[in-house]
């Protein structure tokens, strides 16, 4: 029957069934992985061929991951993996946390290893062709470059050969069909010449072409494998399972697929809540940095409700699942950042969009060239010598360089810096960035309480609590037993000494009994800010805390003011903190925003024509640096939010924002004049070649020569003075701190 899945499988279309999951409008959906996708016109053929199914509504194709997401009605599916197998793209379902191997990696490096060896002892072997050698030695040396050419093609140049076959043999097209031809003319012409004695070979410039072209293939495969990394990392948080207790109290360990709502499960301190879940009995502390970007665990109770991928810190807990895995809270947040990757896949490389037009422009005109000799002289030899000199002229290997040099250049120049550029295209979109948003709490501030007024507290409070808090991991707690092992306070030993989770320490020393934690549970004043140390009952003294603005802070706002870019900040943190900090920096804010609403605030954004630079440093940021045009992240950040983010920077000092954002805007600018380099050149040089003025050995030279020149300007960025420093103030210790709430 047409349309019907074909092939061994024959169960594949009840594998599709039941991995399919329900989403809006009664649609069901499927992710499918297709590890053979590497440019944009395999996108554009996948999303064809399964847009034009029975039963499919849409089909979108993620190409930094290589997962195609289906949605499709219907009692059965549609063929979805035998209508890509017939396309030409091996696929399978893709596995949710399932991690990949990936082989295409390995054979890119192995491939340009093996291109760059080839190539680097052909070049010298030119050299002493170029040089003057006699009819002999020549053809010896020419015979050995096609010894070391041979297999250096036959093994690099498969990565393009056996795409370029593929779509060939199915009719269509990519940019990989004119790289073989070119390399393939330029191998069989420098042969021929070989074997007849010929004065010129070509073999250097077929194995360049190869080993330019593979240093981008690899490197955006190594931007592929970033953008899957921060969704494994946000998938190790889950937890594998856990402790369900049976209505007659038996207790039997679950996977976390297996838990269902209404089941009762055990967490202990130190477990990760495995589901969307209440508290039914018990007392803990949280962290829920992965909710609230604060780093500050929260007290939770009887009622509360928990999210997926919480940390239990301090007590156990008895919860009632109230959702399955896949619709908890880290479900959303994983497809929420994969929904953000697949938008960014429709940036493309500016070297991939002019070789899409390189391809049947130069075809043409190697064509018509050779037809026109052909006409006007009938020598085919010559016919064909000129129309190689055409393909090696106009070789994309200047094309290809334009932009990944000088993104070499720009990354190393900030990683010296102390920023880490991570994806290809991450400078191009800083540069783009006119709208800044900041997260607070780790970004703009420190995130780390500090002790304020510290000369007030009596050193002998200080000792009873310096004494208690060295027995908790507590922020709170451990701020103050550092304070207490500043001033070298004297030793205390407390008996009985226990914490309550989610309230505090408590312990004896003779006839007191010393409390330290929450103010309405060490005296009963829940008016009162900070941690209090009660005596029976009675307040002995109030710790405040504040948290300190990242140094550079100020300095980087006003510099991104100055650059004319909108700056605001976008925090998870509660109001009154988040309002002290944007008053004395005198921004715009928003506060108490979860995850979601900030990826909502960033579309709502975009969807106005802004791109948008997110900085941030939390679990909660992770779907919000995804979801913006660019990102940037601090060094202190949880690992899913630097691997979502396209920047790294690695030093405390915020200004890092605004230079990164300068450099960005110098690279622009350098990789504008690299294309406009090329172009001037291709269109000088295409003209002397198709008219024979140009041997095939002088394109190659010509083709180097314009592959150096843009080296040669891409090399500028690095030569730029470092302002670092000029025109700014120093960063200073005084900023004003900002007090920290309960």
């Amino acid at each position: 029957m047409p349309g019907a899945p074909s092939g061994p499988r024959a169960d594949l279309g009840e594998e599709l069934l039941l991995a399919s999951r329900l989403v809006a409008g009664g649609l069901r959906q499927n992710e499918l992985s297709v590890p053979s996708i590497h440019c944009g016109a395999c996108v554009a053929r996948i999303e064809r061929v399964l847009g034009a199914l029975p039963g499919v509504e849409r089909a979108r194709v993620n190409l930094s991951t290589r997962r195609v997401s289906v949605a499709w009605h219907g009692e059965a599916p549609p063929p979805l993996v035998a209508a890509l197998n017939e396309a030409g793209f091996e696929a399978h379902l893709h596995a949710a946390g399932a991690t990949e191997k990936d082989p295409e990696m390995s054979e890119l490096v192995r491939a340009l290893a093996v291109a760059g060896f080839a190539s680097g002892n052909i070049m010298m072997l030119s050299v002493a062709i170029w040089s003057g050698a006699d009819a002999g030695e020549r053809d010896l040396f020419h015979w050995l470059s096609a010894a070391i050419a041979l297999p250096a093609l036959a093994y690099s140049g498969r990565v393009f050969f056996r795409s370029a076959w593929q779509a060939v043999r199915r009719g269509r097209t990519n940019m990989d069909v004119p790289i073989s031809i070119g390399v393939l003319l330029a191998f069989g012409m420098s042969l021929y010449e070989t074997i007849h004695h010929g004065p010129h070979a070509y073999f250097d410039a077929a194995t360049s072409l190869l080993f330019f072209l593979l240093i981008g293939r690899t490197l955006d495969h190594v931007m592929r494998e970033r953008a899957r990394t921060a969704v494994k990392g946000l998938a190790a948080l889950a937890a594998r399972g856990a402790w369900a207790i049976e209505p007659g109290g038996a207790q039997h360990y679950v996977a976390v697929d297996a838990i269902r709502p209404g089941m009762t499960l055990l967490l202990a301190a130190g477990d990760r809540v495995p589901v969307d879940a209440r508290i039914v009995e018990g007392r803990s502390d949280l962290d829920v940095s992965l909710v609230s970007g604060e780093s500050l665990p929260r007290p939770v109770a009887p009622g509360a409700l928990l999210q997926a991928g919480t940390l239990n810190l301090t007590g156990p807990l008895r919860i009632e699942a109230t959702a399955v895995a896949g619709s908890s809270f880290l479900a959303e947040m994983t497809r929420m950042m994969e929904a953000a990757e697949a938008g960014r896949a429709g940036y493309r490389r500016l070297a991939d969009r002019a070789a899409r037009l390189y391809a049947p422009v130069i075809h043409v005109t190697a064509l018509a060239t050779f037809i026109g000799w052909m006409v006007a002289t009938g020598d085919v030899h010559r016919a064909v010598t000129i129309a190689i000199a055409v393909l090696i002229i106009t070789c994309p290997c200047a094309l290809g360089l334009a932009v990944p040099m000088v993104q070499v250049v720009a990354a190393r120049r900030l990683f010296e810096r102390g920023i880490m550029i991570k994806g290809s295209g991450a400078l191009e979109r800083l540069a783009e960035a006119d709208h800044v948003v900041f997260d607070k709490t780790g970004t703009l501030t420190k995130g780390v309480p500090d002790l304020a007024d510290r000369g007030a507290i009596d050193p002998d409070l200080l000792a009873v609590a310096a004494a208690m808090a060295a027995h908790s991991r507590h922020p709170y707690a451990q701020a103050i037993a550092a304070e207490g092992r500043a001033r070298d306070v004297r030793p205390v030993v407390l008996t009985d000494l226990g914490e309550h989770p989610g309230m505090g320490l408590e312990g004896r020393m003779g006839s007191m009994v010393y409390r330290l934690g929450r103010p309405d549970w060490a005296h009963g004043d829940a008016g009162r800010p900070g941690v209090a140390l009660s005596a029976n009952g009675q307040l002995m003294c109030s710790f405040r805390f504040h948290d300190e603005l990242r140094p550079g802070a100020r300095e980087s706002v006003a510099a991104l003011l100055a650059k004319s870019l909108s700056v605001e900040i976008l925090s998870g943190d509660h109001e009154e903190p988040v309002r002290r900090l944007a008053s004395s920096l005198n921004l715009p804010w928003r506060a108490s925003v979860p995850p979601a609403g900030k990826v909502a605030h960033i579309a709502a954004l975009t969807a106005r024509g802004a791109k948008v630079l997110m900085v941030g440093d939390g679990l909660n940021d992770a779907p919000s640096l995804a979801a913006a045009h660019v990102s940037m992240a601090t060094a202190s950040a949880a690992d899913v939010g630097r691997n979502a983010a396209d920047i790294v920077f690695l030093r405390d000092d915020l200004t890092a924002v605004p230079e990164a954002i300068e450099t960005a805007g110098e690279a622009g600018k350098l990789i504008r004049q690299n294309f406009a380099l090329a172009v001037a050149y291709n269109a000088l040089a295409v003209p002397i070649a198709v008219l024979g003025y140009v041997t095939p050995l002088i394109a190659a030279i010509a083709m180097s020569a314009s592959s150096l020149l843009v080296i040669a300007n891409a090399l500028r960025l690095a030569r730029r003075p470092d302002r670092r420093g000029a025109g700014r103030l120093p960063a200073t210790s005084a900023a004003p701190a900002l007090e920290a709430g309960q």
